[in-house]
């Protein structure tokens, strides 16, 4: 019975607010105003209908044709997008190997020179070939 109660109540609230709220939007239009000119966002939106027929009057159609053109202009762009990735990527692991490349060959040279050093018994003089 509580329940049937709150439910009137609410109903009743809310036909009292939606009934101020249509009182005030037709209190707040003007009946002297012109519709035909929208001011602020409208005018920048709507435009008269003359100049909308005049536009689509200007407007030629699309053919088939045309749009397939203007369908592999995008493709060719795209294709281009991707090669220019996928060779930017290509140098980036090129320069990557060539790094690594020289960083091995640099250890490698180290490495035996160190073990030339370790092993060296002294026979052989180090410059036996400018002798």
């Amino acid at each position: 019975m509580i329940w049937t109660k709150a439910f009137v109540a609410s109903l009743l609230t809310s036909f009292i607010v939606l009934s101020i709220s249509f009182v005030a939007e037709s209190a707040a239009v003007d009946s002297d105003a012109k519709t035909d000119t929208p001011t602020g966002a409208g005018r920048k939106v709507f435009m008269a209908e003359s100049d909308a027929s005049n536009f689509f009057k200007r407007r030629s159609r699309r053919s088939t044709y045309t749009e397939r053109i203007a369908e592999q202009k995008v493709h060719i762009a795209n294709s281009e997008r991707r090669r220019e990735y996928n060779e930017e990527q290509r140098d980036e692991h090129e320069n990557y190997l060539e790094e690594d490349r020289d960083e091995q060959l640099e250890r490698t040279r180290e490495v035996n020179e160190q073990f030339r050093e370790f092993h060296y018994d002294g026979i052989y003089s180090r410059n036996r070939w400018f002798h």
